[in-house]
């Protein structure tokens, strides 16, 4: 089976893990105890550092899509041929063993 990095997907997924970490927050906040309330504060600024990363991430993968859209679009052909020789040259890495 041929896996493929979808950067969609992963963006997805890291989202859906801070959403959850922030419910189990919201479900532990009755807890009681100094420890409880000083973990649960370190993950919420982690949570926070995340979300702004991956805001900032998400920006950075755009623009760089949309460069890479310009380029295909007014170089199709020198873009048909950068992938090609990518193509072969991943080709013979994988074929030698």
């Amino acid at each position: 089976m041929t896996q493929f990095f979808d950067a969609g997907k992963l963006a997805d997924d890291l989202q859906a893990l801070v959403s959850d970490a922030e419910a189990l927050l919201r479900a532990t906040a009755g807890q009681a105890g100094e420890k409880a309330h000083e973990a649960r504060e370190h993950a919420e600024e982690s949570l926070q550092a995340l979300r702004d990363r991956l805001a900032g991430l998400e920006d950075v993968v755009k623009g760089r899509a949309k460069q890479v859209d310009g380029y295909v679009r007014d170089n199709p052909w020198q873009a048909l041929a950068i992938a090609g020789g990518v193509a072969l040259l991943v080709g013979i890495l994988m074929g030698r063993k």
